[in-house]
């Protein structure tokens, strides 16, 4: 996991932002000061899942009790949880004019129950105030308290998703405090639920192509239905490198492979992310 610095291939690289729909958007997060994974997080997409009506807003504050080497969210000790939070999402979802909703958060290990009941409040007036709206909601780990994602599942979203992230080898080097085996755990409880499950990782931080088969195999073992593959980019010089770029036949190969192995969809590419044309996955 040496430092290697390498210029972005052609394929990494994406359009400016552009279109009414996309800056009515923007203008409406700046104003209502809302928390969005697509800000934070430097997604290559934000103007296309825009575009398209598709928003990934990123509740219970924007300060995360972990420390991930991958991502970009700050780390420290969050402000205590906003109780009004549920409220002002659902309005600026119908503000948005948003079709499709995926809804994220930070870890909250400091509160007792990992911020479940703000998730539970958030997803109902989400569906109160937007019954059109449908809802994505990835999720932490909350411990692997299945009581706690119950609460996320009994809310009812149509997707309840849950990112592995990385292969086993690399998740003690690449996830502060989450573990391997716990994420597929919460995955598998997710799937029995009934509720439709999904999980991600990144390519290109030093796995082999056996352990990305590998982690398919697992991900299918748990009864995940969807799976999402990109190329991870690094967001600053503190986070860890980029071990290699990988070509878009490889990631189009993976996709294949995951259908071959059951997934019902696999969205695999480069510039994938885990709410990269998500209101597809909900059909």
């Amino acid at each position: 996991m040496g430092e290697i610095s390498m210029r972005k291939p052609a394929w990494l690289k994406t359009q400016v932002p552009v279109g009414k729909k996309y800056i009515g958007v923007r203008e409406i997060v700046e104003q209502h000061k809302l928390h969005t994974i697509c800000t934070s997080g430097h997604c290559p997409n934000m103007a296309e899942c825009w575009g398209r009506g598709t928003a990934t807003l990123m509740i219970l504050g924007d300060i995360c009790t972990r420390a991930c080497k991958f991502c970009n969210v700050k780390t420290g000790r969050p402000l205590p949880a906003d109780w009004d939070e549920p409220e002002r999402v659902a309005q600026s979802v119908k503000l948005m004019g948003v079709k499709h909703c995926v809804i994220t958060s930070v870890d909250r290990d400091d509160l007792d129950d990992g911020g479940a009941e703000i998730w539970a409040m958030t997803i109902q007036k989400v569906k109160e105030m937007n019954p059109q709206t449908t809802i994505e909601t990835l999720i932490p780990d909350f411990d692997g308290r299945n009581e706690l994602i119950q609460m996320v599942v009994d809310a009812r979203p149509e997707v309840v998703s849950h990112n592995l992230e990385t292969v086993r080898r690399l998740t003690p080097i690449i996830r502060s405090k989450a573990r391997y085996d716990l994420s597929l755990e919460v995955i598998r409880f997710i799937s029995e639920t009934g509720v439709k499950s999904k999980s991600g990782i990144m390519l290109g931080l030093g796995e082999s192509d056996e352990e990305v088969l590998e982690t398919m195999d697992d991900l299918r073992n748990v009864g995940c239905e969807v799976m999402t593959i990109g190329q991870y980019l690094q967001p600053t010089k503190r986070h860890l490198s980029v071990h290699e770029f990988i070509p878009p036949e490889r990631f189009k190969k993976y996709e294949q492979i995951g259908l071959e192995k059951g997934f019902r969809y696999v969205e695999s590419g480069p510039l994938v992310r885990s709410s990269y044309h998500a209101e597809k996955h909900v059909r």
